[in-house]
């Protein structure tokens, strides 16, 4: 009968050895390291890569090994990349990131544009985030805040990001890769949603309800307390407002924030009608500079996976050998090429960061494409 604590301990032993190969591996590369920051050669070198896990594959004597060996080297070798970057940082072989570390954000006599008509959340964020003597003004989709961006006629722009119970704004991911500007802050902003109706209606009064979509989805519940009324989608919450403004109609109510009703001259009716009283959206303030503060500490990327089995983990393993922690990842479609993907993802951290420039040095070397979103 086989003998279960010897083979165990026979396990052991080829364990302990393996980890003495180990070590002795990573001090070479320590030289290895040494003799590239001397030289100037880069870290990564794939075709030697390649054709070494191609020779060691050919070593092993089934297919299950050969695949576990690939898989093993596959570590082992980028473990020894990242021992060589960390070494590269430490004696200052740091390359210069793209970014200009500030003391604070220049604001003063700055243009600012978000989407919408006046009243809307954006309006509010940007208010919160700038001060109310912001000068301003507005546009109707969120590319031609880009676009304002680009031809000079705004220094910022406020855009949507992320809404607590809605999820992400796709569409703000890929305006982000499409132009050439950068999140330099961000400002959460309270969705209180309120039944905003002309100066004298009644709840009685109701029989149609304008809003977003998304303002109707998440005041469901109230909503169903009333079904007679008609509910109407418009493109957003201010919108709304503006309508039944216009219209002069006291049967008309509109779910808006407060900030709408003052601006469009309507009372509540009711508030707090949100089923969700912490429902929140996150919007990021754009710039078209690289800068960034240097008390900044999130990090927003975008990176291009290649098409292979384990890339995403790689890639992602340069945030965990450097100890940095992940918040939120979410993926978007490539356009142009069927079934692949583009990662956005944040960090916690500061460019300044050795750990950070670690960590983005290897995942440049990884990734098809990396591109720094922001620190702020």
């Amino acid at each position: 009968m086989i003998d279960l604590l010897e083979l165990r301990k026979e396990i052991d032993q080829i364990d302990s050895e393996i980890v003495r190969l180990y070590e002795e591996r990573m001090k070479i590369s320590e030289n290895v390291a040494k003799y590239k920051i001397a030289t100037g050669k880069k870290v990564f070198d794939k075709e030697r890569e390649d054709a070494k896990i191609t020779a060691l594959k050919a070593q092993t004597h089934n297919d299950f090994n050969c695949h576990g060996i690939e898989e093993l080297f596959i570590q082992i070798m980028s473990m020894s990349r990242k021992l060589q970057y960390q070494l590269l940082t430490r004696e200052g072989v740091v390359g210069r990131l793209p970014f200009t570390e500030v003391d604070h954000i220049e604001t003063e006599k700055a243009r600012v544009v978000f989407q919408g008509v006046e009243g809307a959340y954006s309006q509010a964020a940007m208010k919160a985030y700038f001060g109310d003597e912001v000068n301003s003004f507005h546009v109707d989709k969120w590319r031609d805040a880009l676009e304002a961006i680009m031809d000079g006629m705004a220094d910022f722009a406020v855009l949507p990001i992320e809404n607590s119970t809605a999820g992400f704004v796709s569409e703000i991911y890929d305006l982000l890769m499409k132009y050439d500007d950068y999140i330099v802050g961000e400002q959460v902003i309270r969705i209180e949603h309120r039944l905003l109706g002309l100066p004298g209606a009644k709840l009685s009064d109701i029989k149609k309800v304008y809003s977003h979509e998304q303002g109707l989805m998440q005041c469901e519940a109230y909503l169903n307390e009333h079904r007679s009324w008609e509910q109407i989608s418009v493109e957003n919450t201010a919108v709304a407002a503006a309508r039944v403004s216009k219209s002069q109609d006291p049967t008309q109510a509109a779910i808006a924030s407060a900030l709408a009703g003052e601006i469009f001259g309507l009372e509540t009716l009711e508030k707090d009608i949100c089923a969700n009283a912490a429902n929140s959206t996150r919007f990021i303030i754009v710039t078209n500079q690289r800068v960034f503060r240097k008390d900044a500490k999130k990090i927003s990327l975008c990176f291009e996976t290649p098409h292979r089995s384990g890339s995403l983990y790689q890639i992602l393993s340069h945030l965990i050998y450097n100890n940095l922690s992940m918040t939120k990842i979410e993926s978007r479609p490539i356009p142009e090429r069927n079934w692949e993907y583009r990662f956005f993802v944040d960090i916690e951290g500061n460019l300044n960061d050795s750990a950070v420039k670690n960590a983005l040095r290897g995942i440049t070397n990884d990734a098809l494409n990396l591109k720094i979103l922001g620190n702020y």
